[in-house]
């Protein structure tokens, strides 16, 4: 697809892969190694899950090269048992950190509107800096079903822009907040 469509900058990502040894970690470098062999000069950007903190998988994936290494925070620190089941706050702030440590881009997400205060934006603003994120997305939380958590509030436009400036003013070189 990505030589198909002439692609100058890909986004991989995949479910958590949790059914396999390494996360999927393999699967990550395979298609790396695939798109570098077939489309030279594609920049290229992994969305990882968390591994399960495996530093092995974590390693092989960083390894790989990518120019852009993505794991989503998500959410605030208070509401990753109830949005995040199964994973763990500062295992993904270790990630991050793990993954800028080694010189690649870091790069998180956190969706708005799950009943995070301000004062817990901010904290996880700046948790994600301190673990050397310079990428970060704020988007509107929307539940994939009715099985998932309802909406707590929308966001404005005006309340994204003043966390992208806010994001912006912590540090962060890119942000696209909306």
């Amino acid at each position: 697809a990505v030589e198909h469509l002439q692609l100058k900058h890909a986004v991989i990502t995949s479910v958590t892969r949790d059914d396999l040894p390494d996360g999927g970690a393999a699967h990550f470098v395979r298609t790396i190694e695939r798109i570098r062999k077939r489309c030279p000069g594609v920049s290229v950007e992994f969305l990882v899950p968390d591994f399960k903190g495996s530093p092995a998988a974590l390693r092989q994936v960083c390894d790989s090269g990518p120019e852009v290494f993505g794991h989503n925070l998500e959410t605030v620190s208070r509401l990753y048992p109830l949005v995040r089941p199964g994973a763990v706050y500062k295992r993904s702030l270790q990630i991050l950190e793990y993954a800028a440590g080694r010189g690649l881009v870091a790069k998180s997400g956190l969706m708005l509107g799950l009943g995070e205060t301000e004062c817990e934006v901010l904290e996880a603003i700046r948790d994600l800096g301190r673990a050397g994120c310079l990428s970060l997305t704020l988007g509107q939380y929307l539940p994939p079903s009715a099985d998932h958590l309802p909406v707590a509030r929308y966001i404005s436009p005006q309340e994204f822009e003043q966390w992208a400036q806010i994001a912006r003013s912590a540090g962060f070189k890119s942000v696209a907040a909306g």
